[in-house]
């Protein structure tokens, strides 16, 4: 996905959320959607929706919304959701076997098409249900050397995390999803997305918490 460093990073986050109302929309037959028919879809206000687009010029005409084959394809070209995208997984532990047979395809052209451990791994030289071959950490530049893979989904200890996602720079990979909830220093050109389970947790408490509060004012 290639977006103007002008967007804010919170209306990069909801591209794929509206490619997924639009996709949903066309499912359904829906052939114009007004903003407050996407806010309410996406549970935000219809001023966001506007605002969010109006980065990408003209997408609808006020006054009659926005046109769901037109949005459909456009966000499909601007997510490159056009051809089959095919990530790794590193990390085939708790969460990353989890990850190993979540159905990525069903949703968004993306897919786990390999994944990797240690090379004592039990389940090294194994594959999964969906036929996933999982091999050992020491071949993955290799095993990437001859093919378009260039993201990684990273499921490894915290303690790790740093030296392997080094090994992946250093086979090529462009963009790490990390689910080890410490700060990667990586090369410019390089992309961390980080998921924080635990402190996404703790904010749904703190949110739950403020309401309880609320409520009782």
């Amino acid at each position: 996905m290639v977006i103007d460093k002008s967007i804010p990073k919170a209306t990069a986050k909801r591209l794929s959320l509206y490619y997924r109302i639009f996709k949903r929309f066309h499912a359904d037959q829906v052939e114009k959607a007004s903003s407050k028919q996407i806010a309410d879809a996406m549970g935000i206000d219809s001023a966001t929706v506007r605002r969010d687009f109006s980065y990408f010029g003209e997408l609808g005409r006020r006054g009659f919304g926005y046109n769901v084959t037109k949005l459909v394809n456009f966000f499909a070209d601007l997510l490159n959701d056009h051809s089959t995208t095919n990530v790794i997984l590193v990390g085939c532990g708790n969460i990353g076997r989890a990850l190993l047979h979540y159905r990525f395809h069903d949703r968004n052209k993306m897919q786990i098409a390999m994944g990797f451990d240690i090379d004592d791994n039990p389940l090294v030289g194994t594959k999964t249900t969906d036929n996933i071959p999982i091999y050992g950490i020491s071949t993955i530049k290799e095993r990437l050397a001859n093919t378009d893979i260039e993201t990684a989904i990273l499921t490894v200890p915290s303690i790790h995390a740093q030296e392997v996602s080094e090994q992946l720079i250093d086979a090529g990979i462009k963009g790490i999803l990390s689910f080890a909830p410490v700060h990667l220093q990586v090369p410019k050109g390089v992309i961390v997305q980080s998921v924080d389970l635990t402190s996404e947790l703790q904010t749904l408490l703190y949110f739950m918490t403020q309401n309880h509060l609320n409520h009782l004012d």
